[in-house]
């Protein structure tokens, strides 16, 4: 078997490409699962972040595997195969792991040297060993990532080289000035909390905002990170979690917004962020009702749904992000009424994300308001009053944002074109240098370790006949007292002891070179080895070894 990798990631693929073949994490088990079933994989494990998608399993064949893994990703991800096939790239074998380490070192992030990419993999891992489709290969590969990524940040500079997306998003947003200072007086509202939005939350305390509101579908999970971030200390900053049905008035207070969810479709719509901007600043959203109905007059009542109305077509159809309409019996307002598109299942037609408004009670019937998207001019570098860090994939926050007055978005393509230019340290040679050995050390111990059943059968081979023979010698030597059988045996042991161990050592060693494969099967020709009984070493030996990764796993 061999290790083979087919993935896309911000170096092979557009961020429109990446933001459609994103997966959820319940489709990133079921892909894993379903390239057990095929022919040519036997383990998998799936690395899937805001930047990358990649698919890692040990195959058999190299052409099928190929096949196989890449109409998978397709099928998985939505993105047609003949569409997504120029973007995808493919390594196999020591190659697969030169890439796995440098992705572990932060070598081929966006951002380089950025050390968040170590918990990715980890999370990977767990899943993997969680829904048991990582076995001995990928349970090595990762846990020597890890190490291997970890080596890289201790003992070189390479964080000098990089920071986390969300640090580099932060700067992207201070447009040249310093981020302490821009932070200062930031009213801020993270959306989501998950691994990236807790990340932005701890590192926009850490900044010093005047005022920081977690907003996340579940709402226990966002208090849990307030609480923690609130028992840290964080100064001057004022904590506090809201439901996503808060998120539209929170809106109107805040001059920083990071989102980061699992949703399928936006979280916030170009229009959602121009009305919060259309209310005077330190005004509710719920206080102003300040909405303006189709025609451009006031809604009698002042209320959510006159404020927010969005204009779905005199129809009534809703809109999702091309212009295309999904009957409104499609769409169910999310639990509790939040926002729709807050709720990380909800797609629309054919599993289209939808681009979300709001659902509220009138009349005794939910409403949906869906307005489509703004066309104002192109901003001015002029007052920014709501500056948008977008770090989801896909997207969270409408790509028209950058259109709206007074508004400022930093999303994972504009990231993209930023890093491009960033400066890169001296110290990457030398992380490097740490994967090439690194990746040389591995390959070794993996093309050592697949004689090593071999050499075990042929020890037991050995130790079969040794007792054989003592067993015949018992037979004819009656007079031997039990100290002279245990002396005779122990020589008998040592002879083959002595005969056996520089032909097993040096058979190990040439077995770990490149192209040292065949010394297995030479062994097995020579000494005549039952293939079934070197089978059985090996499968004890992945048991063992599978046992001991899941317990390191829950450790």
């Amino acid at each position: 078997m061999s290790l083979l990798v087919v993935g896309l990631s911000h170096r092979s693929a557009p961020v429109s490409v990446l933001e459609r073949a994103s997966l959820s994490a319940d489709a990133q088990i079921k892909l894993a699962q379903d390239v057990l079933t095929a022919e040519p994989a036997a383990e998998a494990a799936v690395l899937a972040t805001c930047n990358r998608i990649e698919l890692y399993a040990d195959v058999d064949k190299f052409h099928a595997g190929v096949a196989e893994l890449s109409t998978l990703l397709a099928r998985h991800s939505g993105v047609g195969l003949e569409e997504l096939t120029p973007y995808l790239y493919v390594h196999y074998e020591d190659r697969a792991v030169h890439h796995l380490f440098s992705v572990a070192c932060g070598l081929d992030s966006m951002v380089v040297g950025e050390g968040q990419i170590l918990g990715q993999i980890k999370d990977a891992l767990a899943r993997g060993q969680e829904q048991h489709t990582a076995g001995r290969l990928i349970n090595d590969l990762f846990q020597q990532a890890l190490r291997v990524g970890k080596r890289a940040h201790s003992e070189t500079g390479i964080d000098r080289a990089g920071q986390s997306l969300v640090s580099f998003g932060l700067e992207q947003l201070a447009d040249g000035a310093d981020v302490t200072e821009w932070a200062a007086d930031k009213r801020a509202l993270v959306i989501g909390a998950g691994s990236m939005s807790s990340l932005a939350a701890t590192t926009l305390a850490r900044l010093g905002v005047r005022e920081l509101v977690i907003a996340n579908r579940t709402l226990d999970r966002a208090e849990r990170l307030a609480a923690s971030l609130a028992e840290a200390g964080t100064g001057t900053t004022a904590v506090r979690a809201v439901p996503m049905s808060a998120v539209t008035d929170e809106l109107t207070r805040a001059s920083a917004v990071v989102s980061c969810t699992g949703a399928t479709g936006l979280v916030l719509t170009a229009d959602a962020v121009a009305d919060a901007l259309a209310v005077p600043e330190g005004a509710s959203a719920v206080l102003a009702g300040a909405a303006v109905a189709e025609g451009g007059k006031r809604a009698p009542d002042g209320s959510l749904v006159a404020r927010l109305a969005e204009t779905a077509g005199r129809d009534g159809r809703v809109r999702d992000r091309g212009g295309r309409t999904a009957a409104p019996a499609e769409r169910e307002p999310a639990d509790g009424g939040c926002p729709v598109g807050l709720d990380d299942t909800h797609t629309g037609t054919a599993g289209d994300p939808v681009q979300h408004g709001v659902w509220v009670e009138n009349a005794g019937s939910s409403v949906p308001a869906v307005r489509q998207p703004v066309r104002t001019a192109e901003t001015a570098r002029g007052t920014v009053r709501m500056a948008l860090l977008d770090l989801a994939m896909p997207r969270d926050i409408d790509h028209a944002v950058h259109r709206v007055p007074g508004a400022r978005l930093v999303d994972i393509e504009t990231l993209a074109e930023a890093s491009a230019d960033a400066p890169m340290a001296a110290d990457v040679d030398q992380v490097r240098a740490l994967v090439a050995a690194e990746v040389a050390a591995f390959g070794a111990a993996q093309r050592a370790a697949r004689i090593t059943p071999t050499v075990v059968a042929l020890r037991t081979m050995a130790a079969d006949v040794v007792a054989g023979e003592m067993a015949r010698l018992d037979g004819r030597l009656i007079g031997l007292d039990d100290k002279q059988r245990g002396e005779i045996r122990q020589t008998v042991h040592r002879v083959v002891d002595k005969l056996l161990h520089a032909p097993t050592v040096r058979v190990k060693q040439l077995a770990s070179e490149p192209g040292g494969a065949g010394y297995a099967d030479a062994l097995r020709t020579l000494f005549d080895l039952d293939p079934e009984t070197v089978a059985s070493v090996s499968r004890a030996d992945v048991n063992d070894r599978d046992t001991d990764a899941e317990n390191r796993g829950r450790s």
